[in-house]
């Protein structure tokens, strides 16, 4: 699979000075991080499970969750399981068909060597499971069950824990969660793919819900919670994990308070102004706007509930050819010893040293999303990913 693969390879060569590369599975953990991208959530039980994965993927989508915890009712669990196991099985007997990255969202850790069990042979399809509400004393018995299952199932197998308890969203626990949450994932490092953080949990603490005209940042409390989470478990310095960015839980909007955050100038070309007042009707321009505030704060992807979430997300992954080419400079060897350079694009200065950690999580990401060329900016992604 690979970021933009379902777009003709000519409208490809167009758009990206340097392709986004292809992955597997079983590439390297360092690579599939950042490679996740727009994680778009389903539950376990639709009955078309297979089709509507078959069907994502073919649309752009790279990375899914099939959700077993609040995405269904209590009393669903037992047929939400039941029917992972068909749809696998369904998966599996489609010869040559591009799938996603597959974790399955649990709700307490037997249940994943019991899946792994039923899975059998079709285990293969599987990335991992997402862990809910983790804690030091919460998670490490779901890493354990991972590890366990790992091993009896001779598949390499990943867990993303969820940030998203009250602890955490504490002014006087929260330190104190970090560090055990830190504790946990560095014990089993080599599995703990990325970090999610669960926003809504954080607002339901306080009775809080964003409106689409606002973003996660807006909201103080929960911008303090990321912060915190980014400070101590985001660090450039080889301790740091992935973390990817909040939901974002609105497709319509039927009417707006504020005006649109989308500006009219990268949309006046050709057919394009159409595109921004879909996006807006689509309360996408506050979508646009998190996702560019998740980069700028650490974080790198974004769980999805909505199809429509997922380009959106791709598109401003992309890195442009300035980032590009600041990186690159900075990186050369013979800048090793430091210094400050002025920018291929004259409009900047690039300080080698401090911006060395930079310059290298963007070329992780050029690898994973590609560059776009120099005359290539995100309406044209967006435009040229739309299906149909």
């Amino acid at each position: 699979m690979r970021h933009f693969g379902h777009i003709a390879p000519e409208v490809r060569q167009r758009l990206f000075h340097q392709q986004p590369c292809a992955f597997t599975g079983d590439s390297p953990a360092r690579l599939l991080s950042a490679a996740l991208g727009a994680t778009l959530y389903s539950p376990a039980t639709r009955p078309r499970l297979a089709d509507d994965i078959v069907k994502q993927a073919a649309n752009g989508v790279v990375s899914m969750v099939l959700c077993l915890e609040d995405s269904i009712g209590d009393e669903d669990v037992q047929e939400g399981e039941a029917n992972l196991v068909r749809q696998f099985a369904d998966l599996d007997a489609r010869a040559g068909v591009d799938l996603p990255l597959l974790f399955i969202r649990v709700r307490h850790p037997e249940q994943i060597p019991d899946l792994v069990g039923r899975l059998g042979a079709t285990v293969r399809l599987l990335s991992g499971f997402v862990f809910p509400k983790f804690t030091e004393e919460r998670g490490i018995p779901f890493l354990e069950a991972l590890a366990g299952a790992e091993t009896a199932s001779g598949r390499r197998l990943f867990g993303m824990p969820v940030l998203e308890t009250p602890e955490l969203m504490y002014r006087e626990t929260r330190v104190e969660a970090l560090e055990g949450i830190a504790r946990a994932v560095d014990k089993y490092r080599e599995r703990v793919l990325a970090l999610r953080l669960g926003v809504t949990d954080f607002c339901s603490s306080y009775g809080l819900r964003r409106a689409p005209d606002m973003t996660a940042y807006d909201v103080q409390i929960i911008a303090s919670v990321i912060a915190d989470v980014v400070n101590m478990l985001g660090r450039a310095d080889g301790t740091g994990f992935t973390v990817t960015g909040p939901v974002w839980e609105y497709f319509r909007v039927p009417e707006r308070m504020f005006k649109p955050m989308l500006r009219h100038s990268p949309f006046l070309e050709g057919q394009a102004v159409e595109l921004r007042e879909r996006l807006i009707e689509h309360a996408m321009d506050g979508l646009l706007r998190e996702i560019s505030l998740d980069q700028a704060n650490g974080l790198l992807g974004k769980t999805c509930i909505h199809p429509s979430h997922v380009l959106p997300v791709h598109a401003l992954s992309v890195v442009s050819h300035e980032e590009f080419s600041d990186a690159q400079d900075i990186l050369r060897p013979e800048r090793g010893g430091g210094g400050v350079l002025r920018s291929a694009y004259t409009n900047k200065m690039n300080e080698v040293k401090p911006h060395r950690a930079w310059a290298e999580r963007t070329m992780l990401r050029a690898e994973v999303f590609g560059v776009a060329n120099e005359d290539v900016g995100f309406v044209e992604l967006l435009a040229a990913g739309i299906p149909g």
